[in-house]
């Protein structure tokens, strides 16, 4: 099977499609963090099913987190929420993620939980909330060199409900005063991902509420800032593609958030409703990865991958390991497309041609090519069936119900 993949991969490309090698080298490269949230109990706004199983404290956490990587071979960090995953002694929590052969990746504050923050906290109208949010970003700083990572990502849920509730221009200037603070602190190889969500839980305007605001932040700031573009932050309709087209061209595009939702929210499995905008998303940035401007390639290289998903009704890992798993398929059959072929179509205004080199990409079936990278990496070809016949599941029933607290 593997030997006929690879006889039609080639006829596919001719002589200047994408080597195969080339392909197999990125997507052993690929890498996607799982956030240490989603491994613990979690619902709707109606209720928190809870599952056996949950871990019970961030080192658990990791534990389960190392569990993907090690059947999945591409998911070597594990983000972590402040205060969610707070600890006493955070290189005990670095050690132990290297332990399970793993590593802390982006830092999250969170800034939307506290009573204070009722309404606001980077844009409270109160000085004192705001020194109060602005010292916790700091706080993350430290502990984001404390656990050697790079990036801190930041979402805001800061808005309001009224017209007339706040003054719109001081809260933006707010926002910004805030961040310029903790930019200033960050160390020159640190970055700050801006996210953005154009509703939810404000439901008259949100501080940040797309990709324009959150660009605008970022390029007043500086090169240390980038935008965090999360694949279910936009209305209906939004050409999630095209805002990445635009960013990896202006060069601030530094990271993902995937997931994926029907109407509103984004808390389902990545891939599960919409596939084809995932493969389009990575179609712009494997073309941005092969532009003749060598910086473009370098910041779309540069650009971080982390699912943001906190499942109500599946078990943890396996949904965990079926989002990497969808995610890496998408990826995959994103790096086969033409891009001379594109290319060519396009100078010729050919419409359909243009397409068509595009959704045959889509349509090919990369399984051969997984199983066959999966192998060189040393992991199962087979990851969620591996998983689930590897008794780590019964194991951690043991750990009962009540899991950690958010």
């Amino acid at each position: 099977m593997t030997d006929q993949f690879y006889q039609i991969f080639e006829q596919q490309q001719g002589d200047r499609g994408i080597q195969l090698e080339v392909v197999k080298e990125k997507l052993k490269a690929l890498n996607i963090e799982t956030p240490s949230w989603g491994y613990g109990d979690s619902g709707t706004r109606f209720k928190v099913f809870r599952q056996k199983g949950i871990p019970r404290d961030p080192f658990e956490k990791i534990e389960d987190a190392a569990q993907v990587h090690k059947h999945t071979g591409i998911s070597p960090g594990v983000a972590i929420h402040i205060p969610w995953d707070k600890v006493d002694d955070y290189n005990q929590l670095q050690a132990h993620a290297h332990e399970h052969q793993v590593k802390i990746g982006a830092v999250n504050p969170n800034l939307f939980q506290d009573d204070d923050y009722k309404f606001g906290s980077v844009t409270n109208s109160d000085p004192s909330i705001r020194r109060k949010a602005t010292d916790h970003l700091l706080e993350c700083v430290e502990i984001a060199r404390q656990v050697g990572s790079k990036d801190l990502s930041l979402w805001f849920a800061d808005g309001t409900n009224y017209p007339g509730q706040a003054d719109l221009r001081k809260r933006k200037q707010w926002m910004y005063e805030c961040l310029k603070e903790m930019y200033e602190d960050l160390d020159e190889d640190m970055r700050m991902l801006i996210e953005y969500k154009f509703f939810e839980p404000a439901f008259y305007h949100t501080d940040l509420a797309d990709w324009g605001m959150s660009f605008n932040m970022a390029q007043k700031l500086g090169g240390k800032a980038d935008v965090l573009v999360d694949t279910g932050h936009h209305a209906q309709g939004t050409n999630i593609e095209h805002i990445v087209a635009y960013l990896l061209d202006e060069e601030r595009l530094g990271g993902f958030h995937f997931n994926s939702r029907k109407y509103a929210d984004d808390d389902l499995i990545a891939g599960s409703q919409n596939p084809y905008e995932l493969f389009l998303t990575f179609f712009q940035i494997i073309s941005a990865q092969f532009d003749v401007n060598p910086s473009i390639r370098s910041k779309a290289d540069k650009i971080s991958y982390m699912l943001d998903q906190c499942h109500n009704i599946e078990p943890k890992i396996p949904a965990m390991i079926r989002s990497i798993t969808n995610v890496q398929t998408l990826y995959a059959k994103s790096l086969l497309i033409n891009l001379d072929e594109v290319a060519e179509a396009q100078e010729k205004q050919d419409v359909l041609a243009a397409e068509n080199a595009v959704r045959k990409a889509f349509e090919f079936d990369v399984s051969p090519l997984l199983q066959a990278v999966r192998e060189e990496l040393g992991v199962p070809v087979d990851p969620m069936s591996a998983y689930l016949t590897s008794g780590y599941q019964e194991k951690i029933l043991s750990r009962g119900k009540g899991g950690s607290s958010w």
